[in-house]
């Protein structure tokens, strides 16, 4: 059974997308079976894995709005092992149209139900806010990773999404967890950056993960090339640090595995 992990903060220019794409396909090139998810209207794992939008093409649109089958809106990547549910502007209106539909919040988990048993990981990029896209993840999801930058205003609006997390783990899915907190953007020259490190470890304890996400020149450049990190360059640093967050979630799922 695979495992589902939204990508989740309502602060954009975190990294959100950055660590979804990358992720997703670090873990791929690990040979793991990956289904990644673009819910977010921007589109931009889309285009990040090279597969910009279309209008001729299905997206998860017609998956949460028209109930048509995620499988048949699947698109494969230039990575043997990750597959894509796209998005694209039509999914900007989702958020007033789901308000009327019955059962809005499990939208997306009953699309992905047919299918979560033929991967080993969906990963699921939720747009930056709270809202019924955001929320249709949380729902579908057995963990959230939350990427932080390390500035000043890191935890700023951090204490929303814990409210979030929390009402949706008790109305909505009680089997939700934090899989752990990324912190990205990081330079550790700086004392300002040693700081906010600091306070976050200092708050989120082990939920933390021990790969941080350098700030990364090759990083910024891969999207417009429609690429993953690891296919524009995986010599850079911010390469590195995606293969080994990767390698830390699978060991982390492993020891889980054990532990049940």
């Amino acid at each position: 059974m695979g495992r589902t992990i939204a990508i989740a903060n309502q602060k954009g220019g975190v990294g959100k997308t950055t660590t979804a794409v990358n992720l997703a396909a670090s873990l791929a090139a690990a040979e793991r079976r990956v289904l990644a998810v673009d819910a977010d209207p921007q589109g931009n794992l889309t285009s990040g894995l090279g597969r910009r939008a279309k209008q001729a093409r299905p997206s998860l649109y017609e998956v949460l709005l028209e109930e048509r089958p995620l499988e048949s809106v699947l698109v494969a990547t230039d990575l043997e092992h990750l597959t894509l549910a796209p998005s694209d502007r039509n999914l900007s209106g989702a958020e007033v149209e789901l308000v009327s539909v019955l059962a809005r919040e499990y939208r997306l988990k009953q699309a992905l139900a047919p299918l979560v048993a033929r991967f080993d990981y969906v990963i699921v990029d939720c747009p930056p806010s709270l809202g019924l896209l955001t929320v249709n993840a949380l729902t579908a999801a057995d963990s959230v990773l939350v990427p932080m930058q390390c500035e000043f205003f890191a935890l700023e609006g951090l204490s929303e999404l814990t409210a979030t997390l929390t009402r949706v783990k008790r109305a909505l899915n009680p089997e939700l967890e934090i899989e752990g907190v990324l912190l990205t953007m990081v330079d550790e020259r700086t004392n300002l950056t040693q700081q906010v490190i600091a306070e976050v470890r200092g708050h989120f304890k082990e939920k933390v993960f021990e790969t941080q996400v350098p700030r990364s020149v090759r990083l910024a450049e891969a999207p417009s090339f429609g690429q993953p990190v690891i296919l524009y360059d995986i010599r850079s640093r911010g390469a590195e640090a995606y293969l080994k967050l990767a390698q830390e979630l699978m060991t982390e799922s492993q020891m889980a595995l054990f532990t049940r």
